[in-house]
């Protein structure tokens, strides 16, 4: 059996503590005899799990190791770990007291702002949302056009770094040209005005991008070195499409204008949030564009959609050939996904 069957994966097991404390962690290696095991490419097997170094060794009967610590799985169940692509864990404690918030930075350019220095390993969320399953998790910054880098997270580490899975990528949330909400009294003619208003803000910022990316070429080539500028430093990897950008964006036009502008641009992106997304779900599958849907526990964007859409949309957009991932786009309650 092939090791990459399973990457990360969450064990069921029967552990006895105390309502207010949590087991310290173990390194291993581990040998889990007897479980039942829910692989990702080969169904649903018995046998026994050998882990060294983090990563699975081999699965099999009757595995022997003399140095691992044998756990006895029988009439439990080994799953993979669950990854919620879009998340503020570790980012944000109480999601209704902005003092425990560290995911929104002033300011309308600020992708050099990485999620991943903001992650605290010691958040209270982290080991509820990790016992239930969920082991991975993208942490998304909030804020204005270009709110900064999101990163990918294990749910286990004593430090950022440690936690760190290896990968990140700018978030850009691309302009709206829809209400905020029932309570945006704005005209359609403000909202038309802001939306062109953020348009050209998000194409200058970006021209200004390309230029210094081809600067910083020219810079290197000449064995020269060019001003600290941070914002635009942190777009040369997506401008050059060594980065995927991820674009955030919910509306039918907007999906629509959004793909128009990738294309137009030439950029590796990864679209987010595409809460309509299964009305353009051909397009976005003729342009190869991934995408990440959710929440999924939420109410239609539209009062004349049917009540389960929300519900609906990764499958929809699955079934048109799009490639698709989930979030919850919460805080404490990523245990939801």
């Amino acid at each position: 059996m092939k090791k990459h069957i399973i990457y990360l994966l969450f064990v069921a097991f029967n552990i006895s503590m105390n309502a207010q404390q949590s087991q310290k962690a173990e390194s291993g290696p581990f040998l889990l005899k007897n479980g039942t095991l829910h692989t990702i490419t080969n169904g649903t097997i018995k046998a026994d799990l050998l882990i060294v170094d983090d990563r699975i060794q081999s699965i099999g009967e009757n595995l022997v190791m003399a140095d691992a610590k044998e756990i006895d799985c029988t009439d439990l169940h080994i799953y993979p770990g669950f990854i919620d692509s879009g998340t503020k864990l570790g980012l944000a404690e109480i999601s209704s007291v902005s003092l425990t918030q560290d995911h929104n930075e002033i300011g309308e350019f600020t992708p050099h702002m990485n999620a991943l220095t903001a992650i605290n390993p010691n958040s209270v969320n982290i080991p509820v949302n990790r016992v239930n399953g969920v082991t991975t998790v993208l942490a998304v910054p909030s804020g204005d056009l270009f709110p900064g880098k999101a990163a990918l997270i294990h749910l286990h580490g004593y430090s950022p770094k440690q936690m760190e899975a290896g990968f990140s990528g700018v978030v850009l949330n691309f302009p709206s040209s829809g209400k905020r909400g029932f309570w945006d009294k704005r005209s359609e003619e403000d909202i038309e005005k802001e939306f062109k208003k953020k348009i050209k803000k998000l194409n200058d910022f970006w021209t200004a991008a390309n230029l210094h990316s081809k600067l910083d070429s020219a810079a290197i080539s000449s064995n020269k070195e060019m001003d600290y500028n941070p914002q635009l430093d942190a777009l040369k990897e997506v401008i050059r499409n060594e980065e995927q950008l991820i674009v955030q964006v919910n509306k039918r036009s907007d999906i629509l204008e959004a793909l128009k502008w990738v294309n137009k641009n030439k950029i590796r992106a990864v679209f987010s949030g595409v809460s309509e997304g299964w009305r353009v779900a051909d397009s976005l599958a003729k342009y190869n564009i991934p995408v990440i849907a959710g929440p999924v526990l939420d109410l239609p964007s539209r009062t004349s959609d049917r009540f389960d859409k929300a519900y609906a949309n990764p499958g929809l957009l699955a079934k048109a050939g799009v490639s698709v991932s989930i979030r919850t786009n919460e805080t404490e309650n990523v245990r939801n996904l």
